[in-house]
């Protein structure tokens, strides 16, 4: 699927981000200290949240300190394609590659039949596995049991119980989760254990990129295992 979405959304935690790129949160918080260039935003209880933008950004940066220069050079280099609005290079972080050959499993936990039957049908479109539960109990069953690639939960599921899967998940320890509400509960979700929020309604393009980078930290997380 192909199409445009905004890049700019500050939506990925930096434990989901190190993990999308190899690089361990300590380095991301130097490297934002010491030259200032991808400074992510931050949420009122203090979490670093990152965009598309800068999580290519970071990429950009990775790969040019794997290929040998230092990491004030590659900022300068970062910059320098900044200022002559040239495009940044970015290939698809291995991870993601990884698990494209990966047997991948979403686990759509939502709490409007409609909205799910609607999320389902595109990322079914990528390829993706998708189990449907509009019960929160039967989530937590599918999370002990069945761990899936990845977790997409409506926060307002059974009430208000999508928090306490995001907690789930977090115990679990391999299960990434995208976090979803009408409102604005992304602090709340992030402090939960959530990588990611969005808000509804969901714009399909960005449903489908966020769900692809965090399948994308979960076949890191099980090759460190």
């Amino acid at each position: 699927m192909e199409g445009s979405t905004d890049r700019t959304d500050a939506i990925y935690s930096i434990g989901a981000v190190a993990r999308m790129l190899g690089v361990p949160p300590q380095t991301l918080r130097a490297w934002e200290d010491r030259y200032q260039q991808i400074v992510p935003a931050r949420s009122s209880g203090g979490q670093r949240l990152y965009s598309r933008d800068q999580v290519d950004q970071l990429s950009f940066i990775r790969n040019q300190i794997e290929q040998g220069l230092q990491p004030a050079d590659a900022h300068r280099l970062l910059a320098q394609h900044h200022n002559e609005a040239t495009s940044i290079p970015v290939e698809q972080h291995p991870n993601a590659r990884t698990s494209a050959a990966a047997a991948t499993t979403v686990l759509l936990a939502e709490r409007d039949p409609y909205a799910a039957e609607f999320a389902e049908y595109f990322l079914r479109t990528e390829g993706y596995v998708v189990r449907i539960v509009l019960d929160s109990a039967a989530a937590a069953e599918i999370l002990r049991n069945e761990p899936p690639s990845v977790l997409v939960v409506d926060l307002l599921i059974a009430g208000g119980a999508g928090l306490e899967l995001c907690r789930a998940a977090r115990d679990n320890g391999s299960v990434p989760v995208l976090a979803l509400s009408a409102v604005n509960s992304r602090d709340q979700a992030l402090a939960a254990g959530a990588e990611a929020f969005l808000v509804k309604p969901l714009d399909p393009l960005q449903l489908v990129s966020t769900v692809r980078d965090l399948i994308g930290t979960s076949a890191y997380l099980r090759q460190r295992s």
